[in-house]
C-alpha cells in the first residue's frame, strides 16, 4: 500500500495539472472501487473548479469551488494517471502501478485540457464527497493522530503521544489515531536510523516527568528525514519523467533495513546482520546489534 511520502508525491504530481481546472466531464466506468460512488456523484464532480489539492495522512484532498471535497484513497493498488502531451503516473512506489485500460475506473476531463484516470485493478482504493467544513469529522479522518510532517510535530510531542505506552515501539507508532500516515517501511528506516529496537516500549520515548528523552528526540529527527527524504527523492522522479509510470525510485536504492533480511549492517562498525521478525502480521526489519 502507498505509504504517507509516496501520497504526497502524487499530490504534487496532481497539484500542477489539478490546480485552479474545472471538471469537465465526469466518467463512472462503474458503480463502485472499493465502496459505491456517493449519490449523484459524478454530477456533483462536473462543472466544479479545483481550488486545492491536499493530504491528510494518506488521503489526497480535493477541494471543490462548491464547498465539498472529493477524498481519494489508493488502497493497494489504485493510481492517478495524466493524460496530456504524455502520459505520467505521478509517484515513486515500490510497486509498479498499473496503466491497463480496463482497470480505469474513473475518468475526470479538465478545461486546461488534462485527463485524469484513476486506475485500481485491486478496488481497495475509494472516492467520497463530504462538506468541506464537515472534513475533519468524516469517519475516515476524524479519529486521525497527529501528521509526522506538522511543524509541532517534535520529541515533546512524539513522547506526550506514545511516553504512557507499553506497547512496542513499532505497534504504536503505526497507530493511526496517535500518528497519522507512518506505513511499515518508513517505521522500520526510522527506528534503524535512532538506533531503536522496535520491540522495546514506547515508553522509553518519556522520562518521568514526561519530557522527551534522548530516545526520543532521535526518532522524531529520524521520522522526519525518512519523509522527507522519501518525498524528495519521489519528487526528483516526476521532474525527470524517466521513471514516472510508477516505476521504483526512493525504495530501492535508499533502503537501510526494509527487506534486507540477511544482508550487512550498513552502519559503519556494526557488525550486525538485518533480521526480520513478525509484529502484528507484518515484517519487522531490523539490526539487532546497533539498535538498541
Amino acid at each position: 500500500m502507498p505509504e504517507l511520502p509516496e501520497v504526497e508525491t502524487v499530490r504534487r504530481g496532481l497539484e500542477p495539472a489539478m490546480l485552479g481546472a474545472r471538471i469537465q466531464k465526469v466518467e463512472l466506468r462503474r458503480a463502485d472501487i472499493r465502496f459505491p460512488f456517493p449519490p449523484r456523484f459524478a454530477q456533483r464532480l462536473t462543472g466544479r473548479r479545483i481550488v486545492a489539492l491536499g493530504r491528510r495522512a494518506k488521503y489526497l484532498l480535493f477541494g471543490l469551488d462548491s464547498g465539498e471535497t472529493l477524498i481519494a484513497h489508493l488502497g493497494m493498488s489504485g493510481s492517478f494517471r495524466i493524460e496530456a502531451a504524455k502520459s505520467v503516473t505521478p509517484g515513486a512506489f515500490h510497486h509498479e502501478r498499473s496503466k491497463d485500460p480496463k482497470h480505469d475506473h474513473v475518468v475526470l476531463d479538465l478545461d486546461n485540457g488534462n485527463v485524469i484516470i484513476y486506475n485500481d485493478p485491486r478496488r481497495f482504493g475509494f472516492m467520497d464527497l463530504v462538506r468541506s467544513e464537515a472534513l475533519e469529522s468524516h469517519p475516515r479522518l476524524r479519529a486521525l493522530g497527529d501528521e509526522p510532517l506538522a511543524r509541532e510535530f517534535d520529541a515533546a510531542r512524539l513522547a506526550a503521544l506514545l511516553g504512557g505506552s507499553r506497547a512496542p515501539l513499532k505497534a504504536a507508532l503505526l497507530d493511526q489515531k496517535r500518528i497519522a500516515g507512518l506505513g511499515n517501511i518508513y517505521v522500520c528506516e526510522a527506528l534503524f536510523r535512532a538506533g531503536l529496537n522496535p520491540s522495546r516500549p514506547a515508553g522509553v520515548l518519556a522520562n518521568a516527568r514526561g519530557g522527551p528523552t534522548r530516545a526520543a528526540v532521535a526518532l522524531a529527527k529520524a521520522i522526519r528525514e525518512v519523509l522527507e527524504e522519501a518525498i524528495e527523492a519521489g519528487g526528483s522522479t516526476l521532474r525527470d519523467h524517466r521513471q514516472a509510470d510508477g516505476g521504483l525510485g526512493y525504495f530501492q536504492h535508499a533502503f537501510s533495513v526494509y527487506d534486507r533480511e540477511g544482508a550487512a549492517c550498513l552502519r559503519s562498525r556494526c557488525a550486525g546482520t538485518i533480521a526480520r521478525v513478525p509484529h502484528s502480521g507484518r515484517s519487522t526489519f531490523y539490526c539487532p546489534v546497533c539498535q538498541k
